[in-house]
């Protein structure tokens, strides 16, 4: 700063110091789905709008489809904020499912969720689509190479299915080839596509000359869960997928089709009363599932589980779910151990399990990963106004105590058990720290939720003895 000559008092402000953290909102409710006869001008296809709680006469202009019965699904369990995504209803369900996964380029489908900040300015964390989460489609398996053939380079050979004659419905499978030498090896599948009747068509094009390879149909994973994991992770959101609502078998196959800790799949479907036709019918799990969670976050804190929670406005369940206390052969919690959640009747109908879908057991409870996620996002936004400082000692312990602050309330609240920011000197090099880049860290543990509480239980025949002892001195 340039000294320059004054006569008199002055104030200079100085702005060392930790800042507050301040965690994001969690309870942001990322819904797509169809609605037909929706008013075009209020919910435009495949652009994010906000709908508030309050907002209920806006939410009419839905009229009928999937996205109506969704909205009052979730604001049965209470107030929750939605970023609501229409798309179009096609004539068939695999056109509605390729409708659903949209295009990543044009950020149409479940892509609009990516556009969600900039275009309402909020970030959904809760993705769901209810009635198109549960759905396994048919498509295509497995590509097996028959002939390798020869002269194929990678970087210009292209792997094209094209649906068999007079199948009408499949479309979207894509793979990719592997060269070894020279000759096709194998056939990577990158989209399985949906709807094939038939096994497609498989052409190798390129340099080479030879290379044959057949496809094979059967059921696959879901498409939109599949194109939802990228964002999720993107988003630090999770997905609330619904079983296929047939069979416990079949949801724990379903299952089977993930491994990733922002997973949730509940099963089966539950009942609600439908007005217009004086009865009960089937609705998915996954909107209720995300107002509970919403719920949850509003009262209690991101870091409690929706497990145990009940579930309002049902009135049963698609089909009977056995449970009893104690009893580990129970429905329940068979669908539990394979990682599946289900709905039970205990004082009202009850939202009941806490794991993903992961693959690593260190991520299996859902209200962790979404603590862990409220965390980091916390952290990285709240340091904005420290980039492009001088790095100094001063500025470095302002970041680093201002995160042991946040730390330190989180505790307090109970949201994680612990939590600490450090200075490593092995990883703040000269040349790193030269370079501009200074690495800080920290580390957290979100409670896990009491899944099982064991009691032991004892006999003692000194009981027995205390008896005599009593009758003795009354009888004295």
């Amino acid at each position: 700063m340039t000294e320059a000559f004054y006569h008199g008092p002055e104030v200079i402000e100085v702005d060392d110091g930790i800042r507050p953290i301040r965690t994001p909102a969690s309870a942001i409710i990322g819904l797509i789905g169809t609605a037909p006869d929706a008013d075009a001008a209020t919910f435009p296809l495949d652009t994010p709008v906000l709908l508030l709680p309050s907002q209920q006469r806006r939410a009419a202009k839905l009229g009928a489809g999937t996205l109506k019965d969704a909205v009052d699904a979730i604001w049965d369990q209470g107030g929750a904020t939605i970023v609501l995504v229409r798309v179009t209803e096609g004539q068939d369900q695999a056109a509605t499912l390729s409708a659903m996964v949209g295009d990543q380029t044009l950020l149409t489908g479940v892509h609009a969720f990516r556009a969600a900040r900039s275009v309402v300015d909020t970030q959904p964390r809760i993705l769901i689509a209810p009635g198109y989460t549960g759905i396994r489609p048919t498509g295509v398996s497995a590509i097996a190479v028959d002939a390798g053939g020869t002269g194929y380079d990678a970087a210009t050979t292209t792997v094209t299915i094209t649906p068999a004659a007079g199948d009408t419905t499949g479309t979207g499978a894509q793979g990719t080839a592997v060269i070894t030498d020279g000759a096709v090896t194998g056939i990577t599948l990158t989209r399985p596509g949906i709807g094939y009747t038939a096994a497609p068509t498989v052409t190798i094009a390129g340099d080479g000359t030879g290379a044959t390879a057949t496809a094979q149909v059967g059921t696959v994973a879901n498409p939109v869960v599949a194109e939802l994991l990228g964002i999720a992770v993107s988003l630090r959101a999770v997905i609330l997928a619904d079983g296929p609502n047939t069979t416990l078998e079949a949801a724990a196959e379903a299952r089977k089709d993930w491994g990733s800790p922002r997973v949730f799949i509940t099963d089966p479907y539950v009942q609600v009363w439908d007005t217009d036709i004086d009865g009960a019918v089937d609705q998915p799990a996954s909107a209720r599932v995300a107002g509970v969670i919403a719920r949850m976050d509003n009262e209690r804190g991101f870091w409690w589980s929706p497990s145990n929670q009940v579930l309002n406005g049902i009135i049963g369940t698609s089909r009977p779910v056995g449970w009893a206390v104690g009893d580990v052969h129970s429905e329940a919690n068979w669908l539990n151990e394979r990682e599946v959640t289900t709905v039970i009747r205990r004082e009202g109908f009850r939202l009941w399990g806490n794991r993903t879908c992961s693959e690593d057991p260190l991520w299996a409870f859902l209200s962790v990963r979404r603590t862990a996620d409220m965390v980091y996002d916390a952290v990285e936004a709240a340091f904005v106004w420290a980039m492009d400082r001088p790095l100094s000692p001063q500025l470095v312990l302002d970041v680093q105590e201002s995160v042991n602050a946040y730390l330190r309330s989180l505790k307090a609240r109970g949201a994680i058990l612990g939590g600490r920011c450090w200075l490593d000197p092995e990883l703040n090099t000269p040349d790193r720290l030269m370079a501009g880049h200074l690495t800080l860290d920290f580390d957290i543990e979100p409670p896990a939720p009491m899944e099982r509480l064991t009691f032991r239980a004892h006999r003692e025949d000194g009981y027995y003895t205390e008896l005599v002892d009593a009758v003795i001195r009354e009888a004295a």
